[in-house]
């Protein structure tokens, strides 16, 4: 009987790995699609060899600038930006969703992208400041937002629930707040406001995406050195006592290290909506209980970015659309039917 135990959950364990495998392969085969989408269309069709071309062209050299100023200068730079913003948010998506046991408690729903929306604003209309220092300004939004959340939501520990709900009116608060700005504002200023918190890549710069980039490359061990820790969390406080989890260790650094990756993508894109919201429960629905859909839900967040700027740039012939808006619609649209889900099932999964 034992044996036959395991020999099971030997099983169990390889089909798990197996559908896994499978999920992150159609969901890196899709990314390469939408990448070479992204090279090739524009208002400047390229070859796909002129694209490869261009792309060896420091190392080759090349007798066409013009094809190396849009696909090294333009197209490349979007391109990364969209899949460093958009991996991003979907790391910080399914870290607060997990972490805090609700699917309704991401970056962009629970405060944080306020408080970077908030301060960005206040940059831009009280202090002048443009470029760079916007986003610095929403940086320290971002995280300033997500440490008077975690206060306030002490006692004696933080619950899932005082979070999110001290997240949902903080956000309202900073919403007060960012409509208060714009009464004072002059018409240019409102004008830049808005296309900031709109969302979009439209200015797509390479030291933005060498900046998140590097930022990456300092979080992820640190995620991973913390991510064992969800399954005890996600099952409660007292069980992962009982597995010998250091709950308010774990917890505060996965949620530093979720506010760090909502507030670096944010400072770099804007509040692009919804990605976050919806990575992690789509990974997870993938994923189907092979496992916490961690970096399944980094590959939804960066081709549901990069996807939604291929809309935004290419859906209407003479208008190019902010990637937020784009985001926002299929969010919107993915809620609504989450909450139907929810109804019928009588819990929101």
């Amino acid at each position: 009987m034992t044996i036959l135990s395991l020999e099971t959950i030997a099983i169990v364990r390889r089909q798990r790995l197996s559908h896994a495998r499978r999920v992150t392969f159609g969901l890196l085969s899709a990314l390469l699609l939408a990448c070479t989408a992204a090279m090739l269309l524009g208002d400047f069709p390229v070859p796909a060899l002129d694209v490869v071309q261009s792309l060896f062209s420091p190392l080759t050299g090349s007798a066409n600038r013009s094809v190396d100023f849009i696909v090294l200068q333009v197209r490349l730079p979007r391109l990364c930006l969209a899949l460093l913003s958009g991996a991003a948010f979907g790391l910080s998506g399914i870290i607060f969703q997990t972490l805090l046991r609700n699917p309704l408690a991401s970056p962009d729903i629970i405060g944080i992208a306020h408080g970077a929306s908030a301060a960005a604003v206040f940059c831009i209309i009280i202090l002048g400041w443009s470029g760079l220092s916007v986003s610095l300004g929403a940086f320290a939004g971002a995280m300033l937002t997500a440490l008077a959340i975690y206060l306030l939501a002490w006692r004696n520990g933080v619950t899932a629930y005082r979070v999110v709900l001290i997240g949902i009116a903080t956000a309202a608060m900073l919403s007060a707040v960012i409509s208060y700005l714009f009464t004072r504002a002059r018409l240019f200023e409102v004008q830049q406001a808005m296309a900031w918190l709109v969302g979009s890549l439209n200015a797509a710069r390479p030291e933005d995406s060498i900046v998140l980039a590097t930022m990456l490359v300092l979080v992820l061990p640190l995620l991973l050195a913390l991510v064992r820790g969800l399954d005890g969390l996600e099952l409660g406080d007292d069980t992962a006592y009982a597995l010998g989890t250091r709950v308010e260790i774990t917890r505060l650094g996965l949620m530093l290290v979720g506010v760090a990756l909502a507030a670096f993508a944010t400072a770099a894109v804007g509040p692009v909506g919804f990605v976050a919201f919806v990575s992690g429960p789509i990974a997870r629905r993938l994923m189907g209980g092979a496992g916490r859909g961690v970096p399944q839900a980094a590959l939804v967040g960066a081709l549901v970015m990069l996807a939604s700027d291929l809309a935004a740039q290419h859906a209407l012939a003479s208008v190019q659309l902010p990637t937020g808006v784009v985001t926002g619609g299929f969010g919107a649209a993915f809620l609504i039917w989450l909450l139907i889900a929810s109804g019928r099932s009588g819990r929101v999964n």
